[in-house]
């Protein structure tokens, strides 16, 4: 096992190197620059502001003294707002998308590990009809119209939920119910075609044949395997929803690292964009290194090696 994780450790720095590397001359491939959106710059007062952040510097000596920071920890300070650096930034605004994010997964799990499970144990009954056609109408919807129609019905109509900011524990009910969406009836779907794949193996026919209940053989022995693929999707949607959804975040005004990650593609702030990379690129590999190990908590028949 140990030998496992500190080859996967190895292999997520190689990684992670990979990514911010790739980020950062991509990001300057593009035409155009950070300051060019200011208003009345001169090309005097733009070189100024150039010579300031060190992008006056050739490129592969920009890269250098950027990743020589990295490695100290250092992101650098963001370029549109002033006096603030990355770093800052990011662990101020991600606590606020991974608390959102967190009641998100929880309630994905909660509710789409037993849908699937239902609807596998219900096969071809009026319950798995039900929950297929569910779970497809879920994934299809898009989550600005979900937010959109959750704010409109409980916030405008109902007027009993508050609809911007997440200051109280009422404010999270919509933001997670439009967040959890998606991946609630994906799991579902998830979780009914793997359970479906394993209630037709031998030994859950050799289980019933000694006479174990159908509920008994499903809930107890079939899901401990068939969640598998479940444990598998896990590990990127906890990256993804925990470091923050632009578009739930922008509905329903939070200020979490989702909004502004994208505001800083928007508005060119570099330093801005290769932190919240790197940031997300460690968080989705250290995700999937723990889903790994988990496999062998699951189902010891797999080994690590």
């Amino acid at each position: 096992m140990l030998k496992y994780i500190i080859k996967r450790v190895v292999t997520a720095i190689i990684t992670a190197f990979l990514v911010a590397t790739l980020t950062f001359f991509i990001m300057n491939m593009v035409p155009g620059g950070p300051f060019l959106s200011e208003k009345a710059v001169t090309p005097q007062a733009q070189a100024a502001m150039e010579a300031k952040y060190g992008l006056d510097k050739p490129l592969g000596q920009q890269y250098l003294t950027y990743m020589g920071g990295v490695l100290r920890g250092d992101f650098g300070l963001s370029l549109k707002k002033r006096g603030r650096t990355v770093s800052e930034i990011i662990f101020t605004k991600f606590p606020v998308s991974a608390s959102l994010g967190g009641w998100a997964i929880l309630v994905a799990i909660l509710f789409g590990v037993p849908f699937g499970a239902i609807a596998a144990y219900k096969r071809g009954k009026a319950a798995d009809n039900i929950l297929v056609v569910l779970s497809t109408g879920g994934i299809a919807i898009p989550s600005f119209l979900s937010s959109t129609l959750l704010m409109y019905i409980f916030a405008t109509k109902l007027k009993w939920l508050p609809s911007l900011g997440l200051t109280t524990p009422a404010h999270y009910i919509m933001p997670v119910m439009a967040l959890a969406l998606y991946p609630t009836f994906y799991i579902a779907r998830l979780m009914r075609s793997s359970m479906l794949d394993v209630i037709g193996q031998d030994y859950m026919r050799t289980a019933r044949a000694k006479g174990v209940s159908t509920f008994s053989s499903i809930f107890k022995h079939a899901m401990r395997n068939a969640i598998l693929p479940v444990i598998t999707y896990l590990g990127p949607l906890i990256a993804s929803l925990m470091t923050g959804s632009f578009i739930i975040e922008k509905i329903f005004n939070i200020p979490g690292l989702g909004s502004e990650f994208v505001g800083a593609i928007t508005s060119r702030d570099y330093p801005m964009i290769m932190g919240t990379t790197i940031f997300l690129a460690v968080f989705v590999i250290i995700m999937n290194v723990i889903v790994d190990i988990m496999y062998a908590v699951v189902d010891p028949r797999i080994k690590l090696k």
